[in-house]
């Protein structure tokens, strides 16, 4: 991806810099979220926020975790190959990230007390993150970003009555960006890193064996970037600034319903909110050139989940889902840096549950035909992206 760097030093410096901060290639379109943290519920389109019956329900929906006895702990490893190009509109310039995978562990644990209608449960995760690199093909300039986003995560359930449990947790949110940019002139690199607190809260509700909701929410989080930026080659800029800028990152809410016509079956449907309008503009606090706003105007969107799990007996399990992804980021507002677009993803996944030992895999794809970008705001060329990417998410998790 090429961009027009002809403007004042000032703006593409802090362009630079704040690209830093949002750069993330996502398997899905609302920004750089990363919901897909287990293998079973990846499989059923993450459709489940209802369901959520193994230590992952930390993260999909942590009121389901007083549905496991004694003590599980599971560990997974996420592997995505995200590949999006890039063609000018009168050509020939053309590009396309990196497509080598990149891994996103898992791991949780969950012990239920034996004579208390109590559980308790610790995730590590990562939610947002992974990274970006536009140099393959006919661009000079190649863009790289990388965000590492890691949440801990303790939270207690409360099993109030056969039908009904509830959760609460804290959250502690650990970021870490990097950048490097070539525009020809001078190299430009920035590292910088965060810590902030969140919560997160679930509620599950079963009324009946064939029927069951749950409610999932995780809080904003503002995380504050204090970093270094070094340039080499540019005479207008000093080799070494200072500074510090804030990302508002969005709360999200899932609403989800699972349907058990036999208890060989379960259908679920998810509709999840996130936030994303809380990233309006990006501000740094320092440059060479005193404070620098970056708009973004990102818009808040939707993620449609479905997924259908059939049980084949001796433990072993099959699942399908299908995910529709709405993009969050305006195209005047577009950033190349996160190839965001309208996507369809579909999903594939079987498991086994035994007494001591479950595992689980699943398969996930993500396309975009072409989202075209026209008179774009950041001064980043106007074209086509196209989106395709590949996951694979395995687990086991052990029962004592």
């Amino acid at each position: 991806m090429q961009k027009k760097l002809t403007g004042t030093a000032a703006q593409r410096y802090a362009l630079a810099i704040a690209l830093t901060l949002v750069s993330a290639e996502s398997s899905h379109a609302v920004g750089f979220l990363l919901p897909n943290q287990d293998p079973e519920a990846i499989g059923r389109g993450d459709a489940f926020a209802a369901t959520a019956d193994n230590p992952s329900a930390i993260y999909y929906n942590p009121a389901g975790i007083t549905q496991l006895p004694g003590t599980q702990v599971s560990l997974g490893i996420y592997a995505i190959s995200a590949y999006t190009s890039y063609e000018a509109p009168s050509g020939p310039v053309r590009a396309h990230t990196n497509p080598t995978p990149q891994y996103v562990p898992q791991v949780y644990a969950v012990y239920s007390f034996d004579k208390l209608p109590i559980s308790v449960g610790f995730g590590l995760y990562a939610p947002y993150g992974l990274g970006i690199n536009w140099g393959n093909g006919d661009v000079p300039q190649p863009e790289r970003g990388n965000l590492t986003y890691v949440t801990a995560n303790p939270v207690v359930a409360w099993k109030i009555c056969k039908m009904l449990s509830v959760s609460a947790g804290v959250t502690v949110n650990y970021a870490d960006a990097s950048f490097q940019e070539n525009d020809g002139i001078g190299i430009f690199k920035f590292a910088g890193h965060s810590l902030e607190p969140g919560f997160n809260a679930g509620i599950l509700f079963q009324p009946h064996p064939m029927w069951s909701f749950g409610v999932n929410y995780h809080s904003e989080s503002d995380a504050t970037f204090n970093g270094k930026a070094i340039q080499v080659g540019d005479p207008l800029l000093p080799q070494t600034v200072y500074t510090t800028t804030t990302i508002n990152f969005p709360q999200t809410i899932v609403g989800g319903i699972s349907f058990r016509p036999t208890p060989k079956w379960n259908l679920e449907f998810d509709l999840s909110w996130t936030q994303w309008s809380r990233l309006g503009q990006i501000t740094l606090q320092n440059s060479p050139f005193g404070p620098y706003s970056l708009a973004l105007n990102y818009r808040d969107s939707f993620i449609y989940d479905f997924g259908v799990t059939r049980q084949l007996g001796k433990g072993y399990y099959a699942s399908v889902g299908y995910i529709y992804a709405q993009d969050s980021s305006p195209s005047g507002d577009y950033l190349g840096l996160i190839p965001d677009a309208d996507l369809s993803l579909g999903n594939f996944g079987f498991g086994h549950k035994g007494k001591h030992l479950d595992w689980a895999i699943a398969y996930q794809f993500a396309y975009y035909g072409g989202r075209n970008v026209n008179n774009d705001a950041h001064s980043l060329d106007d074209g086509e992206y196209k989106t395709f990417n590949n996951a694979v998410n395995g687990s086991v998790t052990l029962k004592f």
